[in-house]
């Protein structure tokens, strides 16, 4: 069954780093622009930054734009997510989902099904 995979979250102190990435299952995700999301209990899903299929357009949200990278690898069908100074409201736990047009939207209704996703989390 086509699904998308993340992993790479974890604890980290604040001003630290964590590499999530995210693979695809079943599909060739480089057909496919991916959204990354974070939801937190009780908080509604947050759609913070989206890679278009060839990787030519990246957009983030101004809450993680300068700190959070996205990039793509499609010969290993996989969307990887740098982030760097992470703080602790970057709490929360990390999905990603696949969108089959070519724009890069925030509403997190606008991708396809999110991921169970990775926890993050970000404590001294």
């Amino acid at each position: 069954q086509a699904h998308l995979v993340e992993s790479g979250g974890g604890l980290v102190q604040p001003g630290g780093s964590l590499r999530l990435s995210c693979t695809a299952s079943g599909f060739t995700l480089k057909n496919f622009a991916v959204g990354w999301s974070r939801q937190g209990p009780g908080k509604e899903r947050e759609a913070f930054s989206c890679i278009t299929s060839s990787g030519g357009q990246i957009n983030y949200l101004d809450s993680v734009k300068g700190r959070f990278t996205l990039s793509r690898d499609n010969a290993n069908n996989a969307v990887y997510l740098q982030m760097d100074s992470l703080k602790p409201e970057d709490t929360d736990v990390y999905s990603c989902a696949p969108r089959a047009l070519s724009t890069c939207p925030f509403d997190p209704t606008d991708f396809g099904s999110w991921g169970q996703g990775t926890q993050v989390t970000v404590s001294s």
